[in-house]
């Protein structure tokens, strides 16, 4: 079993910053990727930025720029410095992270959840 623990969210301004932090404990043997999504209120849940096992990112358009992934040396902790804060981040943001093993193929784990608001 696997838990995602976050930290970091909160109020911030319109052109603030904010740094989300998310650890894995339990089994994170084979850890893979490890990523933030968000969910604004009435939409679905999109993806921020995730990060693998090597060091690749992926951004959404519209984080861009603005926000950074990074991965702790123990690979299993990941955070995300967003910086230039918009009213449009305000969401609540989720910690992913996916695993592979050679058995039982790709399964994922999700934290609980960290509001963010930016207030313009």
């Amino acid at each position: 079993q696997v838990q995602l623990v976050e930290s970091g969210g909160g109020l911030m301004q319109a052109g603030g910053s904010l740094r989300l932090s998310c650890a894995a404990s339990g089994n994170t043997r084979n850890i893979n990727s490890m990523g933030w999504y968000r969910q604004a209120p009435g939409k679905q849940r999109e993806l921020v930025a995730t990060i693998d096992s090597n060091g690749a990112t992926k951004y959404a358009d519209s984080v861009k720029g603005r926000f950074l992934i990074s991965r702790g040396n123990t690979k299993n902790t990941v955070a995300l410095q967003m910086n230039s804060l918009k009213s449009e981040d305000t969401a609540v943001y989720y910690c992913n992270a996916v695993f592979w093993d050679n058995d039982y193929g790709g399964y994922e784990y999700w934290g609980q959840g960290t509001q963010v608001t930016v207030s313009s």
